[in-house]
């Protein structure tokens, strides 16, 4: 049971800490640049790039905050599986921050392997953080005996959420198509009238 005032507060802010960064940046900086893979070049690419960065960023100096509170203050034994997952999951984090910083420019040979390797390890850390919040609600439920019901509620609500979202964008395109007919994007060619003399001179060369 917790019974310092003190210690309870501490595991609130770091529950906070890594919420903000695991179940809310995290996820939300993918659905940023999911979305960018739509634009080509411009202003808009630039300012999807930016919030992507900005939010990985954040991410990374939350989890930095949330895991150096847990090293100083809680128990580090890891006899269980939300500590043992936490420092797997701050090691991964820090290893996505480096590839984010190694990106090789377009066109490049090594471009497809850092893109696949990137990609998956973001949504490797996006899942395991979605996991590791639930694992740390259950541990605070083991702890201090109090109802987490409402916060597991609200957590699934967000997640439920940004999963729509995420597979959504791949299907708002296609829905925007289904009122437009087959065919009717397609450019129409036009037949100008052809002047009957023109016409009757080339059969009559036709016929010689």
């Amino acid at each position: 049971m917790i019974n310092d005032h003190r210690l309870s507060t501490q595991i609130i802010i770091h529950a906070l800490l890594l919420w903000a960064s695991m179940g809310f940046l995290i996820p939300i900086g993918i659905l940023v640049i999911r979305l960018s893979n739509r634009e080509v070049q411009g202003r808009r690419l630039r300012i999807m790039f930016f919030i992507h960065a900005v939010t990985q960023i954040m991410s990374v100096i939350l989890v930095t905050a949330g895991a150096v509170l847990s090293v100083k203050n809680f128990s580090n034994t890891f006899n269980n599986m939300h500590r043992r997952l936490g420092v797997a999951l701050y090691g991964l984090v820090l290893l996505q921050a480096l590839s984010g910083l190694l990106r090789p420019s377009r066109g490049g040979k090594t471009r497809s392997t850092w893109f696949y390797t990137h990609w998956l390890l973001g949504t490797t850390v996006s899942l395991l953080g979605i996991i590791n919040v639930y694992t740390g609600l259950h541990a605070y439920l083991k702890r201090s005996s109090r109802n987490i019901t409402p916060w597991v509620i609200f957590f699934t609500a967000e997640i439920v959420c940004i999963g729509f979202l995420y597979l959504f964008q791949d299907k708002w395109e296609y829905i925007q198509k289904q009122g437009t007919i087959r065919g009717s994007d397609q450019p129409t060619t036009t037949i100008q009238p052809t002047d009957n003399r023109e016409v009757l001179a080339k059969q009559n060369k036709d016929s010689c």
